[in-house]
């Protein structure tokens, strides 16, 4: 994705605690700088897109009263502050506060507007309290990243006002509620980075209708069923690990962007459908841990960028086919811990292309560290029906949910 916009943005910001690194075109850091998990060991993420976000016109471009308002609304209600970050929060001057970053700003002629504070990065700082409804002041902030502090209660709804914001990282804090609707309002937004609190409820739908390119949900207490317009999201990585999802993966899965789909350790039941094999750009997708029967999709040959498949620690069964193990892109497939009854010639040939593959725990017969006999007598789902596209052969790439994809003939 074109990110040459949001490193045109930065690149004039004025830096007055902290060195301002650009490396290798990926990041920008512009951390707190408090020790070893501070800005240098992690670059601000710069979001995909193409059209940079908008901002305020009229005289609040260049007026930073608000921004010290709600600075200062903020920091009256930190309770703790080990690395003395606040210290430097004092006076009107928000631009020399440790973890604020301004940068210069023009109107749309052109003409220089004055400072706008641009982006807030308090990484690894390790404060404790809560987000004021304030911070809404911040409408020409584009980058506000959080992680790794004590903050806790909700998100405020004021925040779907932060008009220009285009990344929101909250990861590794002590948040809770339900999952906190104002960001599906924040217009700009394309990353949102929710892991490592204590969410939980249901996700909203309207979630995977919005234009962002990374969802990060997991390690949380969210619950229900996944959205069946999950395969609508343009994200290029969904992480929902580590939770309490249920029902099944849902079938109408229709978006060709996704690179890293994550569903592991959660409680999902059911077939995996057809439908993965949609994500023709997928390179990792990971389900592991969960309660999936039935056999493998023939649509799986349908990824051809695949590198890593995990569907270990579930009860899905079967033969192993050629299918998968053929998928030319592959370096890691797991399936342990399932009740797979064999595996083709081509899954044989996997370690000869060093591609890791593991197999054990399985119900294959002569082969090392399986299951013991009992426990394949009755194999869980056998009854199961997972609705699979009807096909007069093997289904190697066809049509798949009534679009035509193809991979290269084999010889």
């Amino acid at each position: 994705m074109e990110k040459s916009w949001l490193l045109a943005f930065l690149l004039p910001i004025i830096v007055t605690n902290d060195a301002l690194n650009v490396g290798g075109g990926v990041g920008i850091g512009v951390g707190v700088g408090v020790g070893g998990g501070g800005g240098g060991s992690g670059g601000v993420w710069i979001g995909g897109g193409s059209d940079p976000p908008s901002s305020s016109s009229g005289p609040s471009v260049s007026n930073l009263s608000g921004a010290y308002t709600a600075l200062q609304a903020w920091k009256s209600t930190i309770t703790d502050d080990p690395l003395g970050i606040m210290n430097s929060w004092v006076g009107p001057d928000v631009c020399s506060y440790k973890g604020v970053f301004c940068s210069d700003s023009v109107d749309y002629m052109g003409n220089p507007t004055g400072n706008i504070l641009a982006a807030i990065d308090l990484n690894h700082a390790n404060l404790q309290g809560t987000l004021v409804k304030e911070l809404s002041f911040l409408t020409d902030l584009s980058l506000l990243h959080l992680n790794s502090n004590r903050f806790s209660g909700t998100v405020p709804s004021s925040f779907k006002e932060l008009q220009s914001l285009t990344e929101l990282d909250l990861s590794n804090n002590h948040l809770s509620g339900p999952f906190p609707t104002p960001t599906l309002y924040i217009p700009n937004l394309l990353y949102l980075d929710l892991r490592f609190n204590t969410f939980s409820g249901p996700i909203p739908e309207d979630l995977f209708n919005k234009k962002l390119d990374a969802i990060f949900l997991n390690n949380n207490l969210f619950d229900g069923e996944l959205p069946d317009n999950l395969g609508n999201s343009p994200a290029s990585v969904i992480n929902l690990a580590n939770n309490k999802f249920s029902g099944a993966i849902p079938f109408s899965l229709s978006y060709m962007g996704i690179k890293e789909i994550l569903f592991l350790n959660n409680q999902l039941t059911g077939c995996i459908p057809d439908g993965v094999g949609m994500w023709t750009d997928l390179q990792v997708l990971d389900a592991s841990s969960n309660s999936l029967m039935g056999h493998l999709p023939d649509s799986l040959s349908c990824l051809s960028d695949i590198e890593v498949l995990n569907f270990a620690h579930n009860k899905l069964s079967g033969e192993l086919s050629d299918l998968v193990c053929s998928l030319k892109s592959l370096v890691n497939l797991t399936v342990a811990a399932n009740f797979f009854s064999g595996f083709s010639q081509d899954c044989d040939k996997l370690l000869f292309r060093n591609v890791g593959f593991d197999f054990s725990f399985n119900c294959i017969p002569g082969k090392e560290m399986q299951r013991p006999q009992p426990d394949c007598s009755e194999v869980p789902g056998s009854g199961l029906s997972c609705l699979r596209i009807p096909s007069a052969k093997p289904l190697v790439c066809g049509t798949v949910l009534g679009a035509e994809v193809t991979m290269d003939p084999t010889p």
